[in-house]
């Protein structure tokens, strides 16, 4: 009997050959000075067509929104044509490719940002990282506090690039509202000091996201919109007091907008599963009425289990799928994966990018 994991389902608008998702993951190759994808970027994608989904590495909505250099946009009519050279190769292999909407708030440079300003976030205060600016990994800047009055620029940013994703051939848009970025900022308390409509109480901290949800959901119906988020994930120097309060009520204002589905990083991104007390995936997930996809260093066994007992409906892979173009192929046979060159996942050409070997190649070796 074949397990559910590598069974179709349906993701709102999306019909996904199996449950099996190729996570988001940044490679810092695209073109520095237009943000658009090329050629390699092409056969990368098509190469993995064989995930029930792709989600593609995150693209800034503006290009205030940009956090490290050689990272797509999804905002130019340049960006437009690049990525439908992307969706157009991606459907032609039988795939679903999703596209992750970013703006990374604070964790950007001023080398980085236009005309040399300095990074917007819900509070001027800096996080305690690094980013990768034209000079190598550098601190990121000390930002500035966004006004009151700039909140439905951001969010039409996000209409916007929905639209321009919509145009480019995309199955749907994910909003990336996970990992310490603006959205991010907003919703966790060490990032976001705001007196005003935006902070302070859960439901202020919690309206950005919700008006960009809003206004996604307007642009392209729900059924094409997913939402991920890490409520216990202290990736890029952010915390929260209590975020099991915080993202219960996030997600049950999620039901509403009716989304394609929540993607949820459960536990540190790419470090550990393990939450604090108090702290309960499980709870999480029983709020959200729609499909769940689970993503946080699950190997095959534990994906299978997690969609036999319906803790998950689709799991999402990052890594391994850097290495294994054939991912999905290969965890319903069960066979070996190959290992991935830490060093050459970011930045680069088509080495560590699109020359992985298949199963095929490698079992005919």
């Amino acid at each position: 009997m074949t397990q559910k994991l590598f069974t179709p389902l349906k993701v709102g608008a999306i019909e996904a050959k199996n449950r099996i998702v190729m996570a988001p993951l940044t490679r810092s190759r695209a073109d520095n000075d237009t943000g658009e994808v090329g050629d390699l970027h092409v056969e990368y994608y098509a190469q993995r067509a064989g995930a029930g989904i792709i989600i593609t590495e995150a693209a800034q909505i503006s290009p205030e929104g940009k956090g490290y250099i050689k990272t797509p946009g999804i905002y130019t009519e340049g960006q437009v044509a690049a990525w439908k050279k992307v969706t157009d190769a991606v459907h032609k292999a039988g795939g679903k490719i999703v596209i992750q909407l970013w703006h990374v708030g604070r964790i950007s440079h001023v080398d980085i940002q236009p005309d040399g300003q300095k990074p917007v976030a819900p509070s001027a205060i800096a996080a305690n990282m690094k980013t990768f600016t034209g000079e190598g990994m550098v601190p990121t800047s000390e930002p500035r506090a966004l006004e009151l009055d700039e909140m439905p620029r951001i969010v039409a940013d996000y209409v916007h690039a929905t639209k321009m994703a919509k145009k480019a051939g995309f199955d749907g848009v994910e909003v990336h509202g996970a990992n310490g970025y603006l959205l991010d900022q907003f919703m966790k308390t060490s990032s976001n000091k705001r007196d005003d409509a935006y902070g302070g109480s859960v439901e202020n901290r919690a309206r950005l996201l919700l008006e960009v949800l809003e206004g996604v959901t307007n642009a392209w119906d729900g059924d094409h919109v997913g939402l991920r988020l890490s409520p216990f994930s202290p990736a890029n120097d952010i915390a929260d007091e209590n975020p099991q309060e915080t993202f219960e009520y996030v997600i049950r204002a999620l039901n509403k907008f009716g989304l394609a589905y929540l993607h949820m990083v459960e536990g540190s991104t790419g470090q550990s599963r393990d939450v604090k007390e108090g702290e309960d995936i499980a709870k999480l997930r029983q709020l959200f009425d729609g499909v769940y996809m689970a993503n946080n260093l699950y190997d095959r066994d534990m994906a299978i289990e997690a969609v036999e007992q319906g803790k998950a409906d689709l799991v999402a892979f990052g890594r391994p799928y850097i290495a294994n173009p054939d991912l999905a192929k290969r965890l319903e046979l069960n066979a070996p994966l190959n290992e991935g060159d830490t060093k050459t996942f970011y930045a680069g050409g088509k080495e560590g990018y699109t020359d992985y070997p298949f199963l095929e190649e490698t079992t005919a070796e």
